[in-house]
């Protein structure tokens, strides 16, 4: 019952507040608070205690510790940077680096120049896509035969092969012998499928090596500028080949 009557006793009661600044002493700006010097206190102890530490830390300092860096970083408008140090190699070395990146290069280059040729003889290059049809070109004497013309008869094949650039059996040679390979639509386009990626990887290839071709060529051309002769740009680098000079002449000894 005390506790209720309490309870009930502080309802009736006025909210304490603190007074405001007296007007004579308006000038001075807003009287503060406790809880305006609660937060300034504990600012003040925070940075107290901060301090504190760091005085510790420099008394506790070995005056033997040393990390490198020390003298490999520097203070740049209030941010610490490392100093990036610089690269102590020769005219000479730079030149056999350049020349070994080209024989790497080159050397990956036969690689795919060896893989692409070997693709080549298993494709022949019979269906692939983009490749200009080839013409086959019947001559006759008169225009009744030119009308009569029948080319499955002409090739002396099944019409159903007449489209094919490759393997087109005549009719005798099916009679005598048996239809080897695949028959079968499903296992056809399959191998259609095979046949499809095998020209997609064959066209990246020849793009690969296309593509090592002009970054020997524009590392050998890096290497060339390194020479102290006299040179004028005659063509600008692109993507597809490096920048030409044109070098003055100077007879060798």
């Amino acid at each position: 019952m005390s506790a209720a009557f309490r309870k009930a006793a502080k309802s009736g009661q006025r909210p304490h507040r603190e007074r405001a600044q007296p007007a004579c002493r308006k000038k001075l700006g807003l009287l503060e608070k406790k809880k305006d010097y609660r937060l300034r206190a504990d600012d003040y102890h925070k940075k107290q205690n901060a301090l504190r530490a760091l005085q510790k830390k420099a008394l506790d300092k070995n005056p033997d510790e040393f990390y490198f860096k020390m003298i490999r970083a520097e203070l740049q408008d209030g941010v610490h940077t490392i100093k990036q140090p610089k690269d102590e190699v020769t005219p000479e070395q730079v030149k056999l680096m350049r020349t070994q990146d080209i024989k790497y290069v080159e050397m990956k280059r036969v690689a795919e120049a060896k893989k692409i040729e070997r693709l080549k003889s298993e494709l022949h290059l019979l269906d692939a896509e983009g490749k200009k049809p080839n013409k086959h070109v019947f001559f006759f004497d008169t225009k009744k035969e030119v009308h009569e013309f029948d080319i499955a008869t002409h090739l002396d094949t099944v019409p159903e092969l007449v489209d094919r650039v490759y393997n087109r059996p005549t009719i005798a040679t099916l009679q005598k012998e048996t239809l080897k390979g695949a028959t079968d639509p499903a296992r056809l386009k399959k191998l259609a499928q095979q046949r499809k990626n095998q020209y997609d990887l064959l066209k990246q290839r020849i793009e690969r090596e296309k593509a090592m071709f002009v970054i020997a060529q524009k590392i050998q051309t890096r290497k060339d500028l390194l020479d102290k002769t006299h040179k004028v740009k005659v063509k600008k680098e692109t993507t597809n080949g490096p920048a030409i000079y044109k070098f003055k002449f100077q007879r060798k000894r």
